[in-house]
């Protein structure tokens, strides 16, 4: 995608979502001395102080971001000669000196990747939720990757040689992942892009890359490109079995500048006149995660209620304000009830979803439990929140709300604020740090577990909403009575909204809005 839209980004720091600090490393110690070996390679020896825990820590929502001075000498090529690590530390855990020797690539590339490898080994081996590293050798770990890193003659090889080594921890959200792959993940966090304003993915069926929408008022949109649309050439060049992120990166430019796309419509697979050319202008786009309409609709007792729908698609920076005037909005319009819609939304910027949950809550309610790799669980607790409205509030769940917007409903609904309608949760109840290393690659290491607010275990088991939403419903017309929807008539035949009305419908006859 141009914006891989639900995988929104992660990069300015936030206050940390931790009620204790953690603190700050050791430093860093490099260099000794350097000698020959009988065959000839050269090596390096380095005492390395690892640091006993991370550098100033700040919370990226599902993520956690580390500073940057963490392993900064690496990046600056100190390893580049290096042939031995030297490990020593002053925690009892590791009060052991180890010492790992291996040989220096002389591909550049590779050699690269070897100051990487240590990188990510070293945060590895200070943050990982699990201690025990799936009960292997960690330190072991690194010298038998540097060693088949060794004769590799590719960056891509050796990256894989990281990832092959990060697999063996069990974890599939501790990972790495490249330059260009990290600076698509940012940009959802910042709420902006240069380009043209479209989502685009492969279609699994075809493998044809296809248009899913298109921001509002960008280029794109104004050009009349329509969800469903093929893109078929980027200036010229044909785009058969190019992957969504390629196309995207050719998509993107500075603001002023234009790129060419031919669109086929879809329409008609055997005409010429389907297909057009359209010469777009690159803009500074902003992405809001938010979309929103006002549902009137008539309550059993007869009379005309106002219902504000608030979908939140993704957890990025601008979620918490985006969301917050939208209330505000809606509030000034006579809304009186609110479906949030968390549906399909794979989480972000935890930050983000607490702050999110501080719009509809008062006090000083818990928001989440975490639990360190230590096992010791910390409270976040809501410091003298005052919420936005307290009007009733239906919250929309299914098995691809995930993360933050698990972390989010859990707190809403253990709280006693919201109601939860739709299907049980993904189930992903630990949270990632991302760090950016030296290379500009990043990586993602889950440092903490969580718990809802009421101790419930969300990871691998989700959470179960009060009510469920059958797909049974899906076609069923929607009552007259209840008016139509200001936003899209796709909410009118989406059968967990109108479950969700009914809900509303129950908690005000009954006075129970929070």
């Amino acid at each position: 995608m141009e914006a891989l839209c639900p995988k929104f980004d992660l990069n300015p720091p936030h206050l940390s979502p931790f009620s204790k600090p953690l603190p700050n490393p050791t430093s860093l110690l490099a260099y000794s001395r350097r000698f020959s070996c009988s065959n000839g390679r050269k090596y390096q020896k380095y005492r390395v102080i690892i640091p006993q825990a991370l550098a100033k820590t700040t919370s990226n929502g599902d993520f956690v971001q580390v500073n940057q001075n963490l392993i900064r000498w690496v990046g600056r090529g100190l390893l580049g000669f290096a042939a031995a690590v030297s490990v020593c530390s002053d925690s009892p855990a590791f009060a052991e000196s180890l010492t790992v020797a291996f040989p220096v690539s002389h591909t550049r590339e590779v050699n690269t990747v070897q100051r990487t490898l240590v990188e990510a080994w070293g945060l590895i081996r200070e943050t990982f939720i699990d201690p025990t590293f799936n009960h292997q050798d960690w330190d072991l770990k690194l010298q038998q990757t540097m060693v088949e890193m060794f004769p590799l003659r590719s960056e891509d090889a050796a990256y894989n040689k990281i990832r092959g080594m990060l697999s063996t921890l069990g974890d599939p959200f501790t990972r790495i992942i490249s330059p260009k792959e990290y600076q698509t993940f940012r940009i959802g966090s910042n709420g902006n892009l240069q380009g043209v304003g479209v989502f685009i993915n492969v279609e699994p069926k075809t493998g044809h890359l296809v248009i899913l929408s298109c921001v509002e008022g960008s280029p794109a949109a104004r050009a009349g490109i329509h969800e469903g649309d093929e893109l078929v050439e980027i200036n010229g060049e044909k785009l058969d079995g190019i992957a969504s992120e390629e196309a995207a990166q050719k998509l993107r430019g500075p603001a002023g500048t234009t790129v060419t796309v031919t669109i086929h419509n879809g329409e008609d697979m055997g005409s010429g006149s389907s297909f057009r050319e359209v010469k777009l202008p690159r803009e500074v786009i902003r992405l809001s995660p938010i979309s929103s309409a006002i549902i009137p609709h008539k309550t059993p007792d007869g009379h005309l209620s106002k219902t504000g729908y608030v979908k939140l698609s993704a957890f990025s920076q601008t979620a918490a304000t985006d969301m917050e005037n939208t209330i505000l909005e809606m509030e000034n319009q006579d809304v009186h009830s609110y479906i949030l819609d968390l549906r399909n939304n794979p989480g972000g910027l935890v930050k983000a979803g607490l702050d999110v949950a501080r719009i509809w809550l008062d006090g000083n309610e818990t928001l989440v439990n975490t639990i360190d790799r230590e096992g010791n669980m910390s409270p976040i607790n809501m410091a003298s929140g005052h919420a936005v409205t307290h009007d009733p509030l239906v919250v929309l769940v299914n098995e691809g709300s995930a993360s933050a917007s698990e972390i989010l409903a859990g707190a809403l609904h253990d709280s006693g604020r919201a109601i939860l309608v739709g299907h049980r949760t993904f189930g992903k109840g630990k949270i990632q740090s991302v760090t950016e290393l030296h290379d500009g690659s990043a990586l993602f290491v889950t440092v903490a577990k969580y718990l809802s607010p009421a101790l419930h275990d969300i990871d691998q088991v989700g959470i179960t909403p009060d009510v469920q939403c059958t797909t049974d419903m899906l076609n069923s017309p929607k009552d007259s009575s209840k008016g139509k929807s200001a936003a899209s008539p796709s909410l009118e035949a989406d059968s967990c909204i109108m479950v969700a009305e009914h809900e509303l419908d129950v908690q005000e006859s009954n006075g129970s809005a929070s």
